[in-house]
This record gives structure tokens, C-alpha cells and sequence, in this order.
């Protein structure tokens, strides 16, 4: 019933009252009252702060200081409340100032819509934003004309951009060092990793022209942000907040621990898809924790120990030459994987505040599927590359079966060709991203001169993926020279001869050859396209006006990098 004072504990709650959903009861005689039109549409006012409570939120309006206080509830019994971000607006590059009043929209159908005024500066007026309260934990904001955004104030270790195609971006103050705010593609969503480990902040928005920016925080060499500011575009923004001990974690990468197994003093809380972004020769590459230790085998890098997994509960990580210790390991989760019902993970908050047609793009199942190199994956036949199916033939002429066994020899020279075939494909895609987007960068660089050498850095990224395939173009061959391998192959099946073993080992270097120069150029192309998807977002952290660039850079690199073939990148990566 008055201002909460600046230090105020959730726990203290003296000299509240609750507001009823039906105003009437608190008139002297409710009954008489609800009989009587003449009290009908009774407004409310607040004598102190407004509180609103959710079964996973609690959030005050506090008037004094003109913010909306954000907690999260935890816990088994939902009683545990974490402060998770303070909300206030933005208008012409300043914060409102104190909340004038809160007036009260509905309380009604587990709904509490609250309408808060805030103060302007010497030069502003008076500015007005609906916050709008349901089950779910999300918190819409609704702003008014004259309102350019919403701040939301919190230590963010991490910001991160979610990137269901390619990877996250995860960036810190330590990304790309500039003494402004940090500006960020404006992707419909934002998780920001909060101070301690325990807490998260959600924001997302729907289809617009925003625009996302992290504040510095209050001192120069501060590692965490300040805050994030969304310029709305008039357009709603949805905020929650996630809590639980370990629910993101930090591991500074350090060199004595190259190829060693490295036990981690964190446990996830729940199972979730947890994933870490680790260097991969000069490229973030997003890594999901395994269930067990393992080697893996990739078109560039080559073999090497997958760098993270779990034994039980207990999680590990292994630097090695090959995905070196530099910088930090941050740990987190967007999605389920047997997690617990009651826990709401990032990608289910996307799916619940921008509706089946936006989430479904963003997500993006269908561009996750990596496309089959396989001619008969569905019967079965496996590992039906120049690799595996010149192996398969060797063992046929070694037993010296080629005559009574050709028709085999037939299937396998066919699935070879099928899985030749679509490697030249994918990196024909390649080919036509890169042509496309260097155009487009070139276009771009006459109508933005002032953007030249940020446009410059990522068509010199673009570039190398026809250089690649121009340096290995005698290697990679053509579909007409595994025609010819195949009618030599065929040649040796028509009689049983002592030296058809020599001739056809001659014919499998020629097949490998043609093979791995086609392995290493796919996955090279893969490993520059997500390169650019990354270096595009980056890049223009302290360029506010490489934002559109950046953001047609980014969605064309999504469109190629869609169903990738498992020799460019695993499954669901």
C-alpha cells in the first residue's frame, strides 16, 4: 500500500492487499453492489506499487524508480524467486524516468493486464506500456507511440543470438572490443546468460524491422553487459526468465589441459540438448554433448576425440589439437532432450510468443535433416561412399569372387557414382552462394560506401570457396571420369584373372582420390559459408548501419548451409 523501498526482499510483505478479480467485493456492501448497475466498470487505484504474481513470475512495479522488476519462480514448490531483469522504456536515447501511475486492464481468467505510465525527462512526456500476465511465465510488453523500445537491465555474462541453421552467436564484452553498445542481428530472439550461472533472460519479438543492442555495463572493464535494449518497431516483446542452479556454465580454456580429459565441476540440473561453441581450426563450431567418449572423423580437420560428453552425470571436456583451448567454454541449452515437463526451455518459449509459422522458420526442423548421399539408404546399405564401397569391392577380389559376385560389384560402382553425383551437387550450391552473394556485397558497397570495408571482409570470406574447388578441381575430377572408373571396374568382373587384384587396386586409388578431394572441398565449402554466417554478425557489433547487411548475409548463408551432407557436419548441429 506504499513504494517498495530500493532493497526490498520478496520475503517482506507487510502492508499488502490483494486486488480481487471482482472489484465489487471490496465495495461496503458487494452484494447490493453487483445488483446495481450503477457500480458496474469500478477502476481500481493503487495506493503504493503495483505486484503481479504468476505461478512463474512475479514482477513489481516499482514507482519510484520506474522499472518493472522481473523475478522467477523456482524451486520444487515454485516458492523460490529470482531476480532476473529490470524493464523500463527507451525513447531518443534516454530511460524513462519514475512509474506516474498503473492502471489495471484486466485481472481476470488466470490474465493480469497492467497499463504502467512513465515519467519523461525535461524534454519528454509521458509515456504509456501494457504489460500483459498469463500461466505461462512469459511477460508481453505492448508500448505506446512515442516509446522507441524496452530496456531490460541485468548482468549478461553472454548475450546470445540463437541460430537453429549454422551456430549461435555468443558474444561477451570481450567479442570485439568497442566502447559503445554491442549492436546484434535483430533475429526475433535473444538469450542473455545472467551473472552466476543460475539465471537466464528470454526476449523475443516478431517479424519487424527491431533492432537489438547491448549496454556496457557500469564499469570500463566490467565483463558483463548492463543490459539489452530492443527498439520495438511498434511491435510487442515477449521477456521470461529461467532459473536453476547450473543452468549455463563458464570453463576457461587453458593450455595445460591439451588432450587431456578434463572432468568439469559442473553437472547439467536437468537433461536438455546442452551444447558448447569451441574453435574448430578458425570456425565456432557448436558441439552437443555426447553420451559417451568418442573419436570422429571430419572432411578437414579430420580424426580427432569429440571434445565433450557425459559419463552419468558427470561432464567432460577434451582440448586437443584439432579444437584447441583458447578462450572460454560456455555451456548452455535452447532445447529439450528428456528434460522435465515443468522445465521451459528457450525453443519452447519461441514456439509459445511468435506463433507456428515464425517458430517453425526460426527452428527450422526441416533444414536440420541432413540429405542422404545413401542410393540405397532405405534398404539398408551403409557407409556407400568412394571409401567404403571401393573396401566392400577389394574383399570380392581378394577372395577372387569378381565373376561370381558382379552383380554386387555393379550395385556398390553405382552407389559410388550416386554419392560422386551428389557431392559435385552440393558443392555446385556452394559455388552459386558464393557468385550470388559477392554480387550482392558488390551492389551493397555502391549504395553504402561507408560500409566498404565490413562488405569488403566477408566477399574475401566468400571468395575462398571458389578457390577452393579451382585448386582442387584436376583432383575432384567429374561424374564422367567415375563413368569411365566404372566401365574399367566392370571390365575386370568378365573372367577370373591372378592380376585382377592389381589392376583394380590401381582403379581404387583413382576412385579414393577423386573421393577425398570431394570430401574435402564440400566440407571446406560448409566450414567458409558458416564462417560467414558468423564473421557477418560479429563484424557489425559496433556498426550499427551493417545491420540490414548483415542480416541478408546471415539468411543467405541459413538457405546453404540447409541439409548439409554428413561429411560437411554431424546431425542436428
Amino acid at each position: 500500500m506504499k513504494p517498495l523501498v530500493e532493497r526490498w526482499e520478496p520475503s517482506n510483505r507487510e502492508g499488502w492487499r490483494v486486488v480481487p478479480s471482482d472489484l465489487l467485493a471490496l465495495e461496503t456492501h458487494p452484494a447490493k453492489a453487483s445488483s446495481d448497475p450503477g457500480y458496474y466498470g469500478r477502476e481500481y487505484l493503487f495506493g503504493g506499487d503495483a505486484v503481479v504474481e504468476t505461478p512463474r513470475v512475479l514482477a513489481v512495479f516499482g514507482s519510484t524508480r520506474g522499472r518493472v522488476t522481473l523475478f522467477s519462480r523456482g524451486g520444487s514448490t515454485g516458492a523460490e524467486l529470482t531476480r532476473i531483469a529490470d524493464c523500463s522504456t527507451v525513447s531518443g536515447g534516454a530511460v524513462a524516468g519514475g512509474i506516474v501511475r498503473v492502471e489495471m486492464l484486466r485481472n481476470a481468467a488466470d490474465e493480469a493486464i497492467l497499463k504502467a505510465t512513465f515519467a519523461g525527462g525535461p524534454s519528454r512526456k509521458e509515456s504509456e506500456t501494457v504489460f500483459a500476465f498469463d500461466r505461462t511465465g512469459v511477460v508481453e510488453i505492448r508500448t505506446a507511440r512515442g516509446v522507441a523500445g524496452v530496456r531490460f537491465e541485468a548482468p549478461i555474462e553472454f548475450g546470445v543470438v540463437p541460430g537453429f541453421i549454422g551456430d549461435d552467436l555468443v558474444v561477451s564484452p570481450s567479442t570485439e572490443r568497442t566502447a559503445g553498445p554491442y549492436h546484434l542481428p535483430s533475429e526475433n530472439a535473444f538469450l542473455g546468460l545472467l551473472g552466476g550461472g543460475d539465471r537466464e533472460l528470454m526476449v523475443t519479438w516478431p517479424k519487424g524491422r527491431q533492432s537489438v543492442r547491448l549496454q556496457p555495463g557500469a564499469d570500463s572493464g566490467s565483463r558483463q553487459f548492463g543490459a539489452v535494449e530492443v527498439e520495438t518497431d511498434g511491435q510487442s516483446v515477449f521477456v521470461a526468465g529461467l532459473a536453476a542452479p547450473g543452468l549455463w556454465h563458464r570453463q576457461p580454456m587453458v593450455a595445460k589441459d591439451l588432450e587431456v580429459d578434463v572432468k568439469l565441476p559442473w553437472k547439467p540440473p536437468f537433461p536438455a540438448r546442452w551444447k558448447v561453441q569451441l574453435l574448430e581450426g578458425d570456425v565456432r563450431t557448436t558441439f552437443t554433448f555426447r553420451e559417451a567418449k568418442a573419436e570422429i572423423w571430419r572432411g578437414v580437420p579430420g580424426s580427432y576425440t569429440y571434445p565433450v560428453w557425459f559419463d552419468g552425470e558427470a561432464a567432460y571436456l577434451h582440448p586437443s589439437k584439432k579444437v584447441p583451448p583458447k578462450g572460454d567454454a560456455v555451456i548452455y541449452f535452447l532445447e529439450s532432450q528428456g528434460t522435465p515437463t515443468e522445465v521451459t526451455t528457450p525453443a519452447d518459449y519461441i514456439k509459445s510468443t511468435l506463433g507456428r509459422s515464425l517458430a517453425a522458420e526460426l527452428l527450422d526442423s526441416e533444414g536440420r535433416r541432413l540429405r542422404t548421399h545413401h542410393r540405397r539408404g532405405g534398404e539398408g546399405v551403409r557407409r556407400a561412399c568412394t571409401c567404403g564401397c571401393t573396401e566392400a569391392i577389394q574383399a570380392v577380389f581378394e577372395s577372387g569372387e569378381e565373376v561370381a559376385k558382379r552383380v554386387d560389384i555393379e550395385e556398390a560402382l553405382g552407389d559410388m557414382k550416386y554419392f560422386v553425383a551428389r557431392h559435385l551437387e552440393r558443392i555446385d550450391e556452394y559455388q552459386k552462394f558464393a557468385e550470388s552473394l559477392v554480387a550482392k556485397l558488390g551492389e551493397a558497397g555502391k549504395r553504402s560506401p561507408e560500409l566498404k570495408e565490413y562488405l569488403d571482409s566477408i566477399k574475401e570470406l566468400a571468395g575462398r570457396i571458389p578457390e577452393e574447388c579451382s585448386v582442387q578441381k584436376d583432383n575432384m575430377k567429374s561424374l564422367a571420369h567415375a563413368d569411365e572408373l566404372t566401365r574399367k571396374t566392370m571390365a575386370l568382373t568378365a573372367r577370373h584373372d591372378p592380376g585382377n587384384v592389381k589392376a583394380y587396386m590401381e582403379l581404387l586409388k583413382a576412385w579414393r582420390e577423386m573421393g577425398g578431394a570431394q570430401d574435402y572441398v564440400v566440407a571446406q565449402c560448409h566450414m567458409i559459408a558458416r564462417r560467414i554466417h558468423q564473421e557477418a554478425g560479429y563484424a557489425a557489433v559496433n556498426q550499427p548501419k551493417a545491420a540490414d547487411a548483415a542480416r541478408e548475409i546471415r539468411l543467405a548463408c541459413r538457405q546453404v548451409l540447409r541439409n548439409p551432407d554428413g561429411y560437411e557436419i554431424w546431425d542436428e548441429y
